[in-house]
């Protein structure tokens, strides 16, 4: 998601950080023995079910000769999906999207929550980010109402969205446009400084209304909120109470503080706001002898998960005074206790979770669900709900060469729990006990889904860390995955469902360390489901391994979404779209529908459209960002392929894919293009289907910290320059998308 850019100050992109050293099996190594793969072509291929308006024509007769013909209704034209033109590519500061369609600014960065709290100025001197809208605006969910406002999941005229807010636009430690004059960038920060930087990540949850064909927030709704870094946030399922997450905060490790860099949401089948915690590791800092003072196998733990000793802090809050709240962004054991209870060397062991709250009662808790393990966490997404049946929530670790998992629910589904009295202990109910798992996926288009807990031999028997229970297990489901030879993925960011078929689509937006002749142990070569290493040139500027990404999809064995084998293939291959064919452009995209980086990915409930959002850097000379809409088909309904690398030694490499149905004009076309420096993310519609909702996050994120007193020099002024808001820097927000004719969106 969000990409940093002072390389100086982090060393590395906290979005693209590879702690993954593990030497499992990967794809290349078994590659020689080419598999070939039977039974590919199961069946014709399919397209996303379409809703059709209207009922089918009658006809009835009598008997013998007193048979009276009944006139028919006449059956309406089923609606055509993806009939707007394709939006081009554009560099222009604006949101394009097709002719007949409107896209307007909704809810910004500052916007106040509160009848107490002042407009924005959007000057830098704004305070009270507690009762305004946070920063970088992400995954999102929209939540019904009635019009009364009571909770109403067909309510499409006036609803809630809940949304996180993933991170800050920054250089050099300062979220620079939040300051007057961009902020400090030197150690000690001021306490002024970091509480403002602070109070921006989390989320919120805002109320929406249409009023005519008008849309608006809902100023001082008794739903609005903010939760921050600094909200009490309970720890549910099996690591609550482990030693693993004592801390001065919480001595019983049964609650952290807060949340943050929350990136992917879901949508619970009761009616709840999931959110992933993802790069969260980068926020803290330790000591550059902290080590030595630990002495355990945390150290192992710590650095998996990106956070060595003497790493600096993305932004430097823990210098923002000696109050606790600036401590806990220390991880270094600095007590006395044998349990950590008197300092945060266990803090981050209460990051990196997927946070469950009920976006229509600020009395319910807001609970991290550890069962579903800890890691860079992007979106959650269900399987279609069917009752007797377990459920599963699938999610991808954003990492390079991380890992795909799913969460298998102990609870089968009971139709009764889709309107729940409480959804939050509806939550306990299946997300607190279960079983995680891990992809392991074979070079002949099959996979397995392997659990990670102690009866696993494999990890009971690993030798890089020793884990002492389940919690242990789930904190650090990395290690447990490493143990288990899992997969390496390029980046594993969004997932979604397909609510036709069933079958699960995963983002993977990139990865730079993959190569045809890996020199060290965080470059891969490529393999079956990852099984590009080429060079993209940005103007001058070569880019190596799988600059452009791809989007991989898995079908279900036996047992639905309880079962532990799958077949995959890969649905779409991101590329220019004059690219070699053989080796980069595979999936044959045209200039309506090439794209980079994909990230943000959703199933429409209501049309079935796949909408893919990008995150790129790689073709950013050409495009801005972008959203596409598509109508897939289903997995096997494409072929084998055989991509030839040349090796060092003279030698080839050849790796097997398989790449589902080449999209046609019909299937696969642009349908927004984003302004200057931003990020398409979060997609949420109106149960009618007739209202989209999108995030624009960091409009103008290039800009130089130098520049921020000339508005000229902004690479972005949106959406000040779309006539949204006070003053010029730029800002994320919510833009909401209808069809001028009243339709349904992607129709």
């Amino acid at each position: 998601m969000n990409k940093p850019n002072d390389l100086a100050i982090r060393a590395t992109d906290l979005n693209d950080i590879d702690s993954n050293a593990s030497h499992d099996n990967h794809f290349n190594s078994i590659l020689n023995a080419r598999l070939s793969r039977r039974n590919w072509l199961r069946g014709s291929a399919v397209t996303a079910a379409t809703a059709v308006m209207g009922s089918m024509g009658l006809s009835a007769c009598g008997g013998g000769s007193d048979a009276v013909a009944v006139t028919p209704t006449p059956t309406p034209t089923p609606e055509k999906l993806l009939a707007f033109t394709a939006v081009p590519k554009s560099l222009a500061d604006v949101v394009s999207v097709p002719a007949g369609y409107t896209a307007t600014a909704l809810y910004a960065l500052g916007d106040s929550l509160r009848a107490a709290t002042p407009a924005y100025k959007n000057d830098g001197s704004d305070t009270d980010f507690d009762n305004r809208a946070g920063d970088h605006h992400d995954g999102m969910e929209y939540y019904g109402l009635s019009a009364a406002g009571a909770p109403l999941a067909s309510g499409a005229e006036r609803g809630l969205l809940a949304m996180n807010h993933e991170a800050t636009t920054d250089e050099k430690l300062s979220s620079h446009f939040l300051h007057v004059n961009g902020g400090t960038t030197s150690l000690p920060r001021p306490a002024a400084e970091v509480d403002k930087e602070v109070a921006v990540h989390g989320l919120s949850v805002v109320e929406v209304k249409k009023t005519g064909s008008a849309w608006a927030t809902v100023n001082d709704s008794a739903f609005n909120r903010r939760v921050t870094p600094l909200t009490d946030i309970e720890l549910a399922g099996p690591v609550r109470g482990n030693s693993l997450v004592v801390t001065k905060y919480s001595p019983t490790g049964t609650k952290t503080r807060g949340t943050i860099n929350n990136c992917g949401t879901g949508k619970s089948p009761w009616g709840s706001y999931l959110s992933g915690e993802e790069n969260w590791a980068g926020y803290f800092t330790r000591s550059s002898t902290d080590n030595a003072a630990r002495g355990d196998k945390s150290v192992v733990s710590l650095n998996r998960y990106g956070r060595s000793q003497g790493g600096a802090s993305r932004h430097g809050w823990e210098t923002g005074g000696s109050d606790d709240k600036y401590a806990r962004w220390n991880l270094s054991k600095t007590g006395a206790s044998a349990d950590g209870s008197d300092d945060y060397r266990n803090e981050l062991n209460g990051m990196g979770y997927i946070v469950e709250m009920d976006p229509y009662d600020k009395t319910k808790a807001i609970r991290k669900r550890t069962a579903l393990g800890r890691y860079a966490h992007e979106s959650a997404a269900f399987s279609v709900p069917a009752v007797g049946q377990q459920l599963a929530v699938y999610m991808g670790d954003d990492s390079r060469n991380e890992y795909i998992y799913k969460f298998v629910t102990a609870a089968v589904w009971a139709a009764a729990d889709a309107n729940p009295a409480d959804r939050i202990a509806t939550g306990d109910k299946y997300l607190d006990s279960g079983k995680l798992y891990v992809a392991k996926l074979a070079a002949d288009g099959t996979g397995q889904w392997i659990e990670l807990s102690l009866s696993n031999a494999l990890i009971q028997a690993y030798g890089a860390y020793k884990f002492a229970d389940l919690a242990d297990v789930l904190v650090n489901a990395r290690l447990a995955a490493d143990a288990v030879g899992a997969t390496k993925m390029d980046r594993p960011e969004w997932c979604s469902v397909n609510p036709a078929n069933g079958e699960i689509y995963y983002t993977l937006t990139n990865n730079s360390n993959r190569t045809v002749n890996p020199s060290g142990s965080s470059q891969l070569a490529p393999d079956s489901a990852n099984p590009r290493a080429y060079t993209d040139m940005k103007g001058s500027s070569a880019q190596n391994g799988n600059p452009n990404g791809h989007i991989i999809r898995f079908k279900e064995g036996t047992g639905a979404a309880a079962a532990t084998s799958f077949t995959w293939d890969v649905y779409l291959f991101g590329a220019e779209s004059g690219a070699d064919a053989s080796k980069i452009n595979l999936s044959n995209l045209t200039a309506d529908q090439d794209f980079s980086s994909p990230d943000g990915l959703a199933f429409s409930p209501y049309t079935g459209i796949c909408w893919i959002q990008t995150d790129d850097g790689a073709y950013t000379d050409v495009t801005n960002c972008m959203m596409l809409a598509a109508i897939p088909g289903k997995v096997g309904d494409g072929a084998k392929s055989t991509l030839n690398y040349a090796t060092a030694a003279g030698g080839n490499l050849a790796v097997d894919t398989f790449i589902g149905k080449k999209p046609t004009a019909d299937t696969l076309k642009r349908f927004l293009v984003g302004p200057v420096g931003s990020e398409i993310t979060g997609i949420s519609e109106t149960p009618d289907g007739k209202t989209m909702f999108i995030n624009i996050q960091h409009p103008g994120e290039n800009t130089a910290l130098a520049n921020i007193g000339d508005p000229s020099k902004y690479t972005s002024q949106w959406p000040a320059n779309a006539g949204y808001g006070a003053g010029k820097r730029p800002r994320s927000a919510t833009i909401v998308i209808t069809k001028n004719d009243g339709g349904r969106i992607g129709s």
